[in-house]
């Protein structure tokens, strides 16, 4: 008798600290869900900055296209 009030005590135990870290790793989510949801990544940038590259709109053959795509292994 004395030996099953321990299992269930144990088992307990186990349970409560699977529910308390669940919820914890829970709220954790969402309070980076909630941080990175105001995030604006795609705002102009500030200061001095300028543009790294611009895209070229070439008139070529789909067939050149699609061997550069497969040469550079994307």
């Amino acid at each position: 008798m004395k030996q099953s009030i321990k299992l269930i005590m144990h088992t307990t135990k186990v349970f409560v600290l699977f529910v308390g870290f669940t919820i914890l790793f829970y709220f954790g989510m969402v309070w980076l869900n909630q941080e990175y949801e105001n995030y604006h990544r795609y705002d102009e940038p500030n200061g001095t900055a300028i543009k790294a590259s611009a895209t070229v709109e070439e008139e070529g053959n789909w067939i050149d296209r699609l061997k550069l795509f497969y040469m550079s292994g994307e």
